[in-house]
């Protein structure tokens, strides 16, 4: 796994996250961001954090999982 993508994104108070399919979306006080996640990157909410993993173990899909991890965090 991407060294990146193993530390969790942690959630401010006030802030809402949905997932439909691929379609990551964020609220905030300041406004709404969307991202498209990558196929092969699974992101999950687990206790007020966003963790993203790599479906699979090939090199490209790590480097996605660090990737998403960034552009989000």
């Amino acid at each position: 796994m991407s060294r990146v993508a193993k530390n969790p994104v942690k959630l401010p108070a006030g802030v809402e996250v949905k997932f439909a399919g691929q379609q990551l979306s964020v609220k905030g006080a300041k406004g709404t961001l969307e991202l498209n996640v990558h196929s092969s990157v699974e992101v999950s909410e687990v206790s007020g954090e966003l963790r993203f993993v790599a479906r699979n173990g090939d090199q490209q899909a790590r480097a996605m999982a660090g990737t998403t991890r960034a552009l989000v965090n």
